[in-house]
């Protein structure tokens, strides 16, 4: 949510940041009008129960009555304006920060660099990629048929030895996150309606239709673990010596993928339901970007580590998420994509999501002079599961149909390649 006083003050900077994130620069008018209309009711019902408490004192009873009559019709008033003013005030996406290139949408993302060495497959040696999902049953690492019986499309089993790999990620994710002070938890999969508002993903319709919602139990299922991480410390003030407070979170996460009917239908890569490691911490303000970098280095530090080819890609203002002001996404090189002639496919996101969350959930910090202010909150991936296992069965794939184990993880696993 923005600051309303930072809107009142800079209409022309708020319309400006909207347009950049594709949003009509006339919900700040529309929000403008209620707001003047709220704060002339507001003085105006101010001064009528000023004006009953003196008449009250003054034993005016039947004027004091009349009064009341007044302030009982501004406030039922009052309470529709706020209503308006507070769906518009939840309709305005966070403004991206200057450094955030414009854009409209993926088309326009910025590509900074490519890191790693890209497998080098002969054709003239018989040995031309295969994808994921042709390697996968040949070693049956991973059954859709089965999963598409049992539960319908984009959904998987992961078998044999790519559910031991998908535990050693996950331990190999963790143990790099402790050492840089996160605080392993596994939370909630299932949150509040009012705490998935808070975080920012279901004030639109194109939002509401990615997730899974219980109506019944009034409880949504989490996309990322990002949004029931966010909410632990809703309406809470913390301590300055306790920032920053950094999560690493395992969960299981759900998505509709509302709208992305005909892409990738087949296989894991874009499913309803996947495991993922999340990072996610509560800073200062001043500290947000710093922050917000030392995620990013944290993910190029994981793909290093696996010996994974990859690229980083800031996203555009168009192509950023609602809360987002700035994001970073890893993509991964996968060479058996695109039929055989490799593609970059996300794996990693990270996001400054500023102090858009934090006013929503109402979570603060204390400074130095004793004052309070709301807090910042960055999110990021460690390891979203499914696409981390393809690529590390494209990349690793040998000739003869194994596929190798990335060496870092070979301690977590007993074996160091996967055949049949």
């Amino acid at each position: 949510m923005l600051d309303i006083n930072f809107i009142r003050k800079n209409p022309d900077e708020v319309k400006n940041g909207l347009a950049k994130k594709n949003y009509a620069s006339s919900l700040i008018d529309h929000f403008l009008e209620f707001d003047e209309k709220w704060r002339k009711l507001t003085k105006e019902s101010e001064d009528l129960k000023a004006r009953q408490k003196k008449m009250s004192q003054e034993r005016l009873i039947e004027e004091a009555k009349n009064v009341k009559a007044g302030i009982q019709a501004l406030e039922d008033e009052l309470k529709k304006i706020e209503a308006e003013r507070g769906k518009i005030l939840h309709l305005l996406p966070n403004l991206p920060l200057p450094e955030t290139p414009v854009g409209k949408n993926e088309k326009d993302n910025v590509i900074i660099r490519e890191e790693g060495e890209k497998p080098e497959f002969s054709a003239k040696d018989g040995f031309e990629p295969k994808d994921y999902l042709e390697i996968s049953k040949n070693l049956d690492l991973i059954d859709i048929e089965r999963a598409s019986k049992v539960s319908g499309s984009r959904f998987g089993y992961l078998k044999n030895q790519a559910a031991i790999l998908e535990f050693a990620l996950i331990k190999f994710a963790f143990d790099v996150l402790i050492k840089n002070g996160f605080v392993p938890i596994i939370p909630p999969v299932m949150i509040k309606e009012e705490m998935m508002k808070g975080m920012g993903y279901v004030d639109i319709k194109e939002d509401k239709e990615e997730r899974y919602f219980l109506e019944k139990d009034d409880l949504y299922f989490v996309g990322t673990a990002e949004q029931a991480i966010g909410p632990m410390h809703s309406g809470e003030i913390f301590k300055s010596d306790e920032l920053p407070k950094r999560y690493a979170a395992f969960s299981t996460c759900f998505r509709r993928e509302a709208g992305s009917y005909g892409k990738d239908t087949k296989g894991i890569l874009r499913v309803h339901q996947f495991d993922k490691v999340e990072m996610f911490s509560f800073v200062r303000p001043e500290d947000s970007k710093n922050e917000h970098k030392l995620f990013l280095d944290i993910e190029e530090s994981l793909m290093k580590a696996l010996k994974l080819p990859y690229r980083i890609v800031q996203l555009c203002s168009g192509d950023l998420s609602r809360p987002s002001a700035a994001t970073y996404d890893i993509e991964a090189w996968m060479p058996g994509q695109n039929n055989g002639k490799g593609q970059y496919r996300e794996t990693h996101s990270c996001s400054n999501t500023t102090d858009f969350q934090s006013r929503r959930l109402n979570v603060k910090y204390r400074k130095s002079s004793g004052e309070t202010e709301f807090i910042h909150t960055i999110n990021g991936t460690a390891f979203a599961v499914g696409r981390m296992l393809i690529a590390i069965i494209e990349n690793y794939q040998q000739k003869d149909g194994s596929v190798l184990v990335p060496e870092v993880l070979r301690d977590y696993l007993g074996f160091d390649k996967i055949y049949k």
